[in-house]
C-alpha cells in the first residue's frame, strides 16, 4: 500500500517540527465504534445503529490487513494535533498531506522507536488505508459518506534505506471533522499508556460525555455502552470486563462507579477526577497569591491567564463556562484560540484587564457544532 521515495534531497521537507504537541482526538469518532478494540486481526465487520435509528456506522476490512484498530487511531490523533497545531499558528491553507517525522510521533505515542516499531507503523498506516467506513454521523439521514481514514502514504528513506520522513494524507471527512469548529478534544498524554483496547475506548467516551458534565457525571446503561463498543464477543463478557474495569478505576482524569438497578440492568457512571490536573496531564497554573505587604488596587490584574495548559481548572474555566454560548466549545481548545489572539495583538498574558478581555472574547465564539 505504501510507496518508497530515496531521494536524499526531499529529507528536509520532514524537519522535526513539534516537541510538546497539545493532543487532540476527533470528537465524532470518540463514543461511536469505529475501530476494532484488540490487537489481534479482525475480519468481522462493525455494523452500529443508534437507539433512533438516525445514525449508522458501518466499517469492513480488507481481508489481507483486517480492521483498523483503537491502537492504529494513535496515528489519527497524532495527525489531528498537528492540523490544529497548523490552526492554531495561523497557518493558511491546512495542508491535507502531512509530512511526518516518525521519531517525532512515535516519541508522542510513547511508543518505542527502532526498525521493528517503523514496521509497525507501516503496518498500522495499511489498515487505517484499507478499512472502509459508511456512516451519516455528520449529516444525519441526508447523507451516507464512504471513505478509508487515510487516502495514502508513503515513506521517504536514504540511501541508506533509513526512514527519514512519511507522507500521510488524510481522508477529507476526518481532516474536515478535525478543522471544523468543535471538531476535536483535548485528551491527557496518559490515554496512550493504557495498554487495553476496551480501556482506551472508555476512556475516550468518558472524555466525550463526561469532561464537561458536571460533578454528576454521565451515566449510560451497560447494554447500550456494549452497543456502542462494536466489541466483538458476547454482552456478559462485556459487562464482566467493564465492571473489571471499574473496579480498578484507573482511567486518567475519570473515575467510574457502576450503579445497580433493581429492574434493569446497570449503569456506567463516568465522573471527571477533582485531582488539579489538566487534559493536557499537566497541573493547572497555579494563580499567583496577592502579596501580604501591600493592598492590591484596581489597576492591578486579578489574575494572569495562564500562557500554558488547560483552562477549566482555573478561574478563566469559571469566565469560560459563564460566557460561552451553549452548546459550549472545549475550554481547551478556548484556551488556545485565546493565547494566539492575545499574541497576535501583543497582549500581555498579565494586562491589567485580562479578565474582561476573556470573557468578551469567550461572548463573541460560537456555540459548539
Amino acid at each position: 500500500m505504501q510507496q518508497d521515495h530515496r531521494e536524499d534531497g526531499q529529507v528536509d521537507l520532514f524537519l522535526p517540527q513539534l516537541t510538546a504537541l497539545p493532543l487532540r482526538d476527533q470528537r465524532e469518532t470518540m463514543e461511536r465504534p469505529f475501530f476494532s478494540l484488540s490487537k489481534r486481526k479482525r475480519l468481522k465487520p462493525i455494523d452500529y445503529v443508534s437507539p433512533d435509528r438516525k445514525i449508522t456506522v458501518h466499517v469492513s476490512a480488507n481481508s489481507e490487513y483486517g480492521l483498523a484498530t483503537i491502537y492504529d487511531l494513535d496515528i489519527l490523533i497524532y495527525c489531528a494535533s498537528v492540523l490544529i497545531e497548523h490552526k492554531r499558528r495561523g497557518t493558511n491553507d491546512i495542508p491535507q498531506t502531512l509530512h511526518v517525522v516518525p521519531y517525532d510521533m512515535l516519541k508522542t505515542l510513547k511508543r518505542e522507536v527502532g526498525g521493528r516499531a517503523y514496521d509497525l507503523l507501516g503496518n498500522a498506516l495499511d489498515r487505517l488505508q484499507s478499512t472502509t467506513v459508511k456512516t451519516n454521523i455528520r449529516s444525519g439521514d441526508a447523507v451516507e459518506t464512504t471513505f478509508s481514514w487515510i487516502d495514502s502514504h508513503s515513506q521517504l528513506k536514504d540511501r541508506a534505506g533509513n526512514v527519514r520522513g512519511m507522507r500521510i494524507t488524510l481522508a477529507k471527512w476526518f481532516y474536515e471533522g478535525v478543522l471544523m469548529e468543535g471538531g476535536v478534544l483535548a485528551i491527557d498524554p496518559a490515554y496512550f499508556s493504557l495498554t487495553g483496547g476496551r480501556e482506551r475506548w472508555l476512556y475516550r467516551v468518558a472524555r466525550k460525555h463526561a469532561g464537561g458534565a458536571g460533578n454528576d457525571g454521565f451515566a449510560i446503561s451497560m447494554p447500550t455502552l456494549f452497543e456502542k463498543s462494536g466489541a466483538e464477543g458476547d454482552y456478559r463478557r462485556f459487562k464482566f470486563e467493564m465492571t473489571k474495569i471499574a473496579r480498578e478505576n484507573d482511567l486518567p482524569g475519570y473515575s467510574l462507579d457502576i450503579e445497580l438497578r433493581d429492574d434493569a440492568e446497570p449503569l456506567l457512571r463516568m465522573t471527571r477526577r477533582d485531582r488539579g490536573s489538566s487534559d493536557e496531564g499537566k497541573p493547572s497554573p497555579a494563580l499567583p497569591a496577592a502579596p501580604a505587604a501591600k493592598e492590591k488596587t484596581p489597576d492591578e490584574p486579578l489574575i494572569a491567564f495562564p500562557s500554558s495548559g488547560h483552562i477549566s481548572h482555573s478561574a478563566f474555566g469559571a469566565i469560560a463556562r459563564a460566557n460561552l454560548p451553549s452548546p459550549q466549545r472545549d475550554h481547551g481548545l478556548v484556551g488556545d484560540d485565546f493565547r494566539s489572539f492575545l499574541r497576535q495583538r501583543e497582549i500581555a498574558f498579565d494586562a491589567k484587564n485580562i479578565t474582561q478581555i476573556f470573557a468578551t472574547f469567550c461572548s463573541k465564539q460560537r456555540p459548539a457544532s
